[in-house]
């Protein structure tokens, strides 16, 4: 992607992130049309993903998000924010853009968080600590869903070469 060189600049990256947190807070917080608040809405995941410590993004990945989150930090936007109904019409296509390419890493965190909620209950439920072996037990989902991440990543750039050539 475009963006990658200035993503690993510490300072352009919590730009990034600040953009890309402006842009919920405004989607909560306005009306727009459903097509565009569910697509906008979608960069609270990622956000979360990356500030989740117990998910541990990799820095690779990080990069990747970041990168592909840089458009939000740009003051030129294709339709401008303000122009009632369609403005923010631009970001919510790049926004599915987003969701498109990193649709592995946000399906595995959300496997993630849907197993790390199951068992915080069921370990309540059984009268257990869920902070004991979390570590553990979290580490041991968290490695597999990485895998399947980079398993699928390879297999779809060996798709990709095999259709070029």
């Amino acid at each position: 992607m475009k963006a990658q060189p200035t993503a690993s600049n510490p300072q352009r990256k919590a730009e990034i992130e600040k953009a890309a947190y402006n842009i919920v807070e405004v989607t909560m917080n306005t009306d727009l049309p459903d097509f565009i608040a569910q697509r906008l809405l979608q960069l609270k995941t990622l956000l979360e993903m990356m500030k989740d410590t117990e998910w541990d993004l990799s820095e690779l990945d990080r990069e990747r998000v970041i990168s592909a989150m840089a458009y939000f930090a740009d003051p030129i936007d294709l339709i401008p924010d303000h122009i009632p109904g369609i403005g923010f019409l631009d970001d919510a296509m790049f926004v599915e853009i987003i969701i498109r390419e990193l649709r592995s890493e946000i399906s595995a965190y959300g496997e993630f968080c849907r197993f790390r909620d199951a068992e915080d209950e069921r370990l309540a439920a059984e009268g257990k600590d869920p902070s004991e072996n979390r570590d553990q037990w979290l580490g041991a989902k968290r490695d597999e869903l990485h895998s399947k991440i980079a398993e699928t990543r390879s297999s779809v750039n060996e798709e990709f070469l095999f259709h070029i050539f």
